[in-house]
């Protein structure tokens, strides 16, 4: 049986290995990694022979740790990424190349209703009518998307929202607010199984679910990286923020906004946490604009989503589906029983 992975912003992990009464056996290392001493690989494979075939990557990665000498050196690579190799290579996790992609193409869609498709596109993978997806949102009008746990009241300036005509929602996943203006942000959504961030922490899923916009966003010219927990960040700033929400099925929903020209005045007097996060930024001015990605590729937005998309392409297996219309009409049964409902949106006061 044989596994990869490659390790975001690292080298590619491979193994090859045989299972002996539900035991690993016979486990040979390789890639394009460095290590130091030669004699370390020995002391690497060894440790993975007689593994029973259900550990986890990090009961591996353990075991691995323990197998290695003082002064042994591993460069690019890490003990838990030999466990997600070992992973895949028993079958127990998959990886983008196991996968096609979906690539949803859709117009302006208002806040509720990207909630709720959000939650049709994971439920459908689920239940197995969809792919692993991908989804860029064209929003209809502006918003203000606040994390499952957090408070309307400590985060929006209600007052305000409804006198710059801005729609409150609340999203599945945790995390904090996002500010959104049509034309101004780049939202888009993945939707994967279970099996392709197997073993892996949140924080480690999250690195890896974007590591193809750090390569799309480095093709544009900017020197982008995953910046603990969830944002993408350059040397000049924060570019973006991820969001996350496991389903009890293992499906996996993360979704992205990146910042591409926002209204910072404006954002301020909507978000009251955006006044402390802005106030020491030199951002008071009512004509001052956030426009990380604007600015630093000297794009349209238009032009940033279909680069993105092409990226994504070159990268990995992507086929173009549309909204069909029974997810359509599934979608706007969730906004009417759920994500449009002042129970839902002020859940926490």
């Amino acid at each position: 049986m044989h596994g990869k992975y490659k390790v975001p912003g690292g080298k590619l992990v491979t193994v090859d290995i045989d299972e002996v009464d539900k035991r690993i056996a016979n486990a040979r290392l390789a890639g394009d990694f460095f290590l130091e001493p030669d004699e370390a690989l020995d002391r690497i494979n060894g440790a993975l022979n007689g593994l029973p075939v259900t550990a986890l990557a990090g009961e591996i990665g353990q075991a691995v740790t323990r197998s290695l000498a003082p002064g042994d050196t591993l460069i690019g690579f890490s003990p838990r990424d030999i466990g997600f190799a070992v992973r895949r290579a028993l079958g127990a996790s998959t990886s983008w190349d196991d996968h096609t992609f979906e690539l949803v193409e859709d117009g302006p869609r208002d806040p509720y209703m990207q909630m709720a498709l959000d939650q049709v596109y994971a439920d459908a993978l689920g239940a197995g009518t969809r792919g692993p997806t991908l989804r860029f949102w064209n929003w209809a009008s502006s918003a203000v998307v606040i994390g499952s746990f957090q408070s309307v009241a400590n985060e929006v300036d209600l007052e305000a929202a409804a006198r710059h005509d801005v729609t409150v929602v609340r999203r599945v996943s945790g995390g904090g607010a996002m500010f959104i203006e049509p034309g101004n942000t780049i939202t888009y959504s993945l939707v994967v199984p279970g099996s392709l961030v197997d073993s892996m922490t949140f924080e480690q899923s999250y690195e890896f679910l974007d590591s193809w916009v750090l390569l799309a966003l480095a093709e544009l010219g900017i020197e982008a990286r995953h910046q603990p927990i969830n944002d993408i960040t350059s040397p000049a700033g924060k570019i973006a923020g991820a969001a996350q929400k496991r389903l009890v099925d293992g499906t996996v929903l993360h979704h992205v906004t990146m910042a591409y020209d926002i209204d910072a005045a404006k954002m301020m007097e909507v978000l009251r946490i955006g006044r402390e996060k802005m106030s020491d930024k030199g951002t008071k001015s009512a004509a001052k604009r956030v426009d990380p990605l604007r600015a630093q590729t000297h794009r349209s937005r238009a032009e940033i989503v279909d680069a993105f998309t092409r990226s994504f392409a070159r990268q990995h297996s992507l086929s173009v589906t549309a909204v069909t219309p029974e997810e359509e009409a599934a979608a706007q049964a969730l906004v009417e029983s759920r994500f449009a409902r002042r129970q839902w949106i002020h859940r926490i006061p």
